[in-house]
Formats: C-alpha cells, structure tokens, sequence
C-alpha cells in the first residue's frame, strides 16, 4: 500500500489530529524534523495541489511513535533504527504491537472486514523474510485489516 494511504488509514482510525501525528513521529525521534504543513501535504490526495509522497521513514517512526503512544516506551533499552523500507507486512506487525492483538483478533478482524484468512495464512505474515514459509502482506489484504482494525476501535462492528 501507499505510505500516505496508510497513514490516512491510521489517522482517520484514531481520529487523530494534525499535531498529535507530528507528536507521535516525535515520540519515535524528538529530533526529527517534521511539521503540522507536511502532515496535511501527507494527507492529501495524490492529484491535490500540494501532494507530497509520505517516505518510508516518516511512517516508520508514526507506527514507531504510536506503538510507544499505546505501550510505553522503555527508556532502558536503546533505541531502534527506523525500517529502512516500510512493507505492509512491517505495518501489520506494529500494529499488532501498537494493539496488542492475538492471533485471534487478528482472525476477529479479518472476518469482520469480509476477508477471512486461515491460520497459517496469518503466521506466514509474520515470519522472518528470509524464512521457506514467508508471505508478502497484499495490498487488499492490509486494506481490509486496516478496514476491519477501524471498525473494531471506532465501535462500528
């Protein structure tokens, strides 16, 4: 999926605004220079005026910054770099972290947005990329969790 459609996808989910995504792309790195104007240029849609493609290291510390928004963050630990390149299988893992959902709300999830997947469907998601049993996370398949994800934290399942 699209860096800028995942985002959307989360913000409209937690019906977060402008300034608390910017807050939690600052949780992940204080430092990171980023602003409420590119958030909204983020947002917009790609034939808009004003578009600007969301890189992979901008979503990388939003999911980052709402997993430790949603866990803590643990300051004893150092801190992680960033993913290089954010996959839909590296979204789906962080917010399974960010949610801290099982195997069975995921399935819960799944179902509820019209797009059941069996068990070991689901952990090939998961696995390392370098393992026999590895699968890519499609496209329709994100867009129905983050459906699905929506629908379970906005109560409208």
């Amino acid at each position: 999926m699209i860096n800028n459609d995942v985002l959307r996808a989360i913000r409209y989910m937690l019906d977060l605004s402008d300034g608390k995504v910017v807050d939690l792309i600052h949780l992940a790195d204080a430092g990171y220079p980023i602003e409420k104007e590119d958030v909204q240029a983020f947002l917009k849609k790609d034939d808009e005026a004003g578009y600007v493609e969301c890189s992979n290291k901008v979503l990388a510390l939003f999911l980052d910054g709402l997993v430790f928004h949603r866990r803590g963050k643990d300051d004893s630990l150092p801190a992680r770099p960033p993913e290089k390149r954010v996959t839909n299988n590296v979204v789906l893992k962080k917010l399974r972290v960010a949610f801290e959902l099982k195997d069975v709300d995921m399935h819960e999830i799944l179902e509820s947005a019209g797009f059941p997947v069996s068990k070991p469907e689901l952990s090939a998601l998961f696995r390392q990329a370098d393992h026999k049993n590895f699968k890519l996370c499609g496209d329709q398949l994100l867009r129905n969790f983050l459906k699905g994800l929506t629908m379970r934290v906005r109560g409208n399942a």
